[in-house]
């Protein structure tokens, strides 16, 4: 949140934000060069043209060190989050994603681009409220850097501008008192707890990115309509342009095992010859699997509860 930010980092985003063009945090990132930006609204770090790497930074970890030098603290832990608890498989997912990124650019002793993001909710609830919004996304012409990768101590150190400057040890465990690193004490799962609670729209989300890559892969085009609600979710045509199907995607996982139709997509399944329905299993997982079925397959999918 706004008030969790520091004084003046906060000024230089406003700044930002009112000197640049009004667009929404999937636009900005679209137009640093990452072309799959609406297919990703949620991923934490994207490889954009050019093989540059685009981060978010969370403006409420963000600490201003020694002559006015910002930095922030990057944990290691993909499987804790920074408030505490632990994520789940589509948020670990996402962490070891970022990291690759990062490390990448760490290895190559390159520097990354940042867009800098303020949140709606405390920095607490960051990755366990399934509300948390972008409260402001601006694109930061500053270059940012690895400075430092430590697994030993499962942090890495981000820093604004130039190269040849670290923060002191005072200045770190100051900015880890923030929040910005997993206090391991208080998340530390029993050997038998339960996973981590998964929304169901974090299971469609993951269900989505799974199908948009499933068919990208085989060199298909895909293009995700779910916000047009026509009934299906993505359309895929062949490099001709020849529709080959029209399907509507629905994620399960452990945690969120049943799914329902639209009363939209259930008359578009009558009305649609392309129309398919595409389930993605364990969405978010490492064993993700999908299957495809026909209209008059519906009522005998796994996890399909019909409309009361």
């Amino acid at each position: 949140m706004d008030k969790e930010v520091d004084p003046h980092v906060l000024t230089v985003i406003d700044e930002m934000r009112l000197s640049g063009p009004r667009l929404t945090p999937v636009e900005i990132v679209a137009k640093m060069g990452v072309f799959d930006a609406r297919e990703k609204p949620f991923d934490q770090a994207w490889l954009a043209t050019g093989d540059n790497v685009i981060a978010t930074i969370w403006a409420e970890y963000v600490s201003v060190g020694t002559g006015n030098r910002w930095f922030c603290l990057e944990s290691l832990d993909t499987q804790l989050r920074a408030g505490g608890g632990t994520r789940s498989p589509f948020q670990v997912q996402r962490a070891k994603d970022r990291l690759a990124l990062l490390k990448r650019t760490f290895d190559a002793g390159q520097g990354f681009r940042a867009v800098l993001q303020t949140n709606r909710v405390a920095i607490a609830e960051l990755e366990s409220n399934k509300a948390a919004k972008v409260s402001t996304r601006v694109r930061d012409d500053a270059e940012w850097h690895v400075a430092s990768w430590e697994p030993e101590e499962q942090i890495a150190v981000l820093v604004r501008g130039p190269r040849g400057w670290t923060p002191d040890e005072a200045e770190v465990k100051a900015a880890a008192a923030r929040g910005s690193v997993p206090v391991v004490a208080e998340a530390e799962p029993e050997a038998d707890a339960p996973p981590a609670p998964v929304s169901r729209e974090e299971v469609q989300a993951a269900a989505m990115d799974y199908v948009m890559r499933h068919f990208k892969g085989y060199g298909y085009n895909a293009e995700d309509l779910t916000s047009k609600n026509i009934g299906y979710s993505i359309e895929a045509s062949n490099a001709k342009g020849a529709t080959l199907l029209r399907v509507v995607v629905k994620g399960t996982s452990t945690g969120s095992p049943k799914f329902q139709l639209t009363s939209e997509e259930q008359a578009c399944s009558v009305r649609e010859p392309l129309w398919r329905l595409l389930v993605v299993s364990d969405a978010g997982s490492a064993i993700a699997q999908h299957k495809i079925y026909k209209p008059s397959e519906m009522s005998q999918t796994p996890g399909f509860e019909a409309q009361g």
